[in-house]
């Protein structure tokens, strides 16, 4: 693994002991707001309705669109927390797709990151995603569900009971199909990660990238090079799929704030010399995101509407120009007035057409 550091074995543990020195440094520095990560407790700003301009036959698997990587991981020290905005926080700020961990025990689901209790069970996320979509109807949320520090691999009925208890059948996507917007509007997409019958999407059908080993702060390279690919893919992968890319990472000598502060910021780059291109990224999921990298995020869907929209525009002024033009060389010979291609477009180029049809009228 370390075996490329010239120098060796005294090297090697020269360059970790000021790793550690960077991750202490890391500690005591305060939270940090910048474009590309935030680790304050609210985001500059909130984006609660962007789903709403987007086309209803729109599949999903060409929105891009801003997730995190385990949501609710708010506590349990540095190496646990991978987030510190609360989940509707999230929601209010753009983030479409949640990764939720439930610890199964005795028929409840508690939510971790690995051994540390996040504070909260699956009802609360339930309750969150159904509040927020309650006032938010044209928005759709989508959820990658998996059981975490337990092994029982039978938590489909503990999921379905809580579904019923805290929320409702009907809140949630009933297919393994790819919906269109219209289809998925209101409605919470759960993301199978764990056998039983369908909920929802399976997982394992979407293009995922999660390379998150990331040993030592050495790696981040690494980590940014698989992210890079990915995100490459997208634009030109199957249509019909969505892509997933996940940002995040960790390792013993690299914990998620220090992998994210340097991840978010290549992401923020990437995207910024990607603006003028209009492509699909799919999900691009990520630990501490700020509010101008989720808002890069999400202008890449809403400049393919406005670029559609645009498109359909022009061609309806030329539609409208047409029949204007038709109508004006009818009025035109009705009255007995000679007609020919200049006296058209004399007409209708310094004349407001409208006005000149309501004069030979």
């Amino acid at each position: 693994m370390m075996s490329g550091i010239r120098g060796g074995p005294v090297k090697m543990q020269k360059l970790l002991i000021e790793l550690m020195v960077m991750g202490v440094i890391g500690l005591i520095s305060g939270a940090v707001q910048r474009p590309d990560y935030d680790d304050t407790p609210n985001p500059e700003f909130l984006n609660p309705s962007w789903m709403a301009r987007i086309p209803d036959d729109q599949p999903l698997s060409e929105v891009t669109m801003p997730g995190t990587h385990n949501t609710m991981a708010l506590y349990g020290g540095v190496y646990a927390e991978c987030q510190t905005w609360s989940l509707a926080s999230q929601l209010r700020a753009g983030i479409r797709f949640l990764d939720i961990r439930v610890r199964h025990i005795k028929g409840n689901l508690t939510i971790h990151h690995g051994v540390s209790y996040q504070r909260a069970h699956f009802g609360h996320v339930l309750e969150g995603v159904a509040d927020f979509l309650r006032e938010y109807p044209n928005e759709t949320v989508l959820m990658r569900l998996k059981e975490e520090f337990s092994e029982t691999y039978d938590i489909y009925g503990a999921v379905v009971d809580y579904i019923h208890r805290y929320a409702h059948w009907d809140l949630l996507w009933h297919s393994r199909l790819v919906p269109t917007m219209r289809e998925a509007r209101g409605k919470l997409i759960v993301l199978q990660d764990f056998s039983g019958p369908d909920l929802g999407m399976r997982y394992g059908s979407l293009d995922i990238a999660d390379h998150w080993r990331v040993p030592t702060l050495l790696h981040v390279e690494e980590k940014w090079q698989s992210v890079y690919k990915h995100l490459e893919a997208a634009p030109v992968g199957n249509k019909a799929q969505i892509f997933l890319t996940y940002s995040s990472g960790a390792g013993v000598f690299a914990y998620p704030r220090a992998v994210a502060q340097r991840i978010n910021a290549q992401l923020y780059g990437y995207l910024r010399a990607k603006a003028d291109l209009n492509q699909r990224f799919g999900i691009v999921c990520m630990d501490f995101p700020a509010a101008p990298i989720i808002q890069m995020i999400i202008d890449f869907q809403l400049k393919h509407v406005i670029k559609t929209r645009q498109a359909f525009n022009a061609v309806h002024s030329k539609a409208g120009l047409k029949y204007t033009t038709s109508s004006l060389r009818k009025k035109l010979i009705k009255h007995g007035r000679p007609v020919n291609d200049n006296t058209i477009n004399e007409a209708s180029l310094w004349t407001p057409n409208t006005a000149v049809i309501a004069r030979i009228q």
